[in-house]
């Protein structure tokens, strides 16, 4: 296969994901009490497992589930915490929906217990850095991936902006996890990759890595976009609430499908279904 084709399909319980006919979206389900735009909102289970009905109704092609939160200084929680505040969401999900989950983790003790709870596919956003484990245990699973960029932790990232060559140096740390993946043995055709915005970043990197998006397309894999309300918009709209970023976070979408992104991450799934619709038209046709 060519470096710059894509794999053809996901095929993720009934969902094709068919890269390149259309931008699908990866809906955020954060259920913690202190992330950035939402902590606190869907921290109890009621409230999760009714934030993930309605992003499903939305039409959610992928509901992503974490439970620990990676914002800027985030304290990180034990394992068990972890298991804790997601299994159980999960669980009642998949009792009542076949929609693809993502299991947002870098553990791979969490990444392997929420598959066995429903889970489809893991979002890891240290690119499988964190924890020695994730890519055996992937493998051994059989399930998709993502492969984020990002240094340091989310306690010291946001000291660690400084890089000799932005793109080339987030390319080099993205081919290398894929390397490393295949090389423990998951398919190269369940790989995804994501650049990472607003992890380790200043807001004029978040800009650039948004204006050369197909760049990224030169490695040859799905292409992850998680823009969605994140402070580099609330700085050009001043708006420090993330939960007023929707139309700012609707026009970074639209630049990342201009930009050639396959999967977009965001919390605001009935508005961005939208924007893919018509973006999709003027840029897929």
């Amino acid at each position: 296969m060519p470096k710059n084709e894509l794999p053809s399909v996901w095929q993720v319980r009934n969902q094709t994901f068919d890269w390149g006919d259309r931008t699908y979206l990866m809906g955020v389900l954060n259920v913690t009490p202190d992330s950035f735009s939402d902590g606190g909102l869907f921290h109890q289970p009621e409230a999760a497992i009714a934030q993930a009905r309605a992003l499903i109704a939305a039409g959610v092609d992928i509901l992503d589930v974490g439970g620990q939160s990676t914002r800027p200084n985030a304290i990180e929680i034990s394992l068990d915490e972890e298991l804790e505040r997601v299994l159980p969401i999960i669980q009642a999900v998949r009792q009542e929906s076949d929609v693809p989950l993502s299991i947002d983790t870098t553990r791979a003790v969490v990444a392997q217990a929420a598959i066995a709870a429903g889970a489809d596919l893991v979002n890891d956003i240290s690119g499988a850095t964190y924890d020695a484990e994730m890519l055996s245990v992937v493998a051994k699973l059989g399930v998709p991936i993502v492969l984020m960029h990002i240094r340091g932790t989310p306690q010291t990232m946001q000291q660690l902006t400084d890089y000799e060559d932005l793109i080339s140096d987030i390319l080099t740390f993205l081919k290398a996890r894929i390397d490393a993946a295949i090389a423990c043995g998951i398919d190269r055709s369940r790989i995804a990759i994501d650049p990472g915005i607003g992890f380790a970043k200043t807001y004029a990197q978040n800009l650039e890595i948004l204006r050369r998006l197909p760049e990224f397309h030169a490695l040859g894999y799905p292409l992850l976009v998680g823009a969605s309300r994140k402070s580099f918009i609330g700085h050009i709209l001043n708006q420090p609430d993330p939960q007023q970023r929707v139309w700012g976070t609707a026009a970074a979408c639209c630049a990342a499908i201009a930009g050639k992104a396959d999967l977009l991450r965001v919390h605001d799934v009935k508005e961005m279904k939208d924007v893919c619709r018509v973006a999709d038209a003027l840029f897929r046709s």
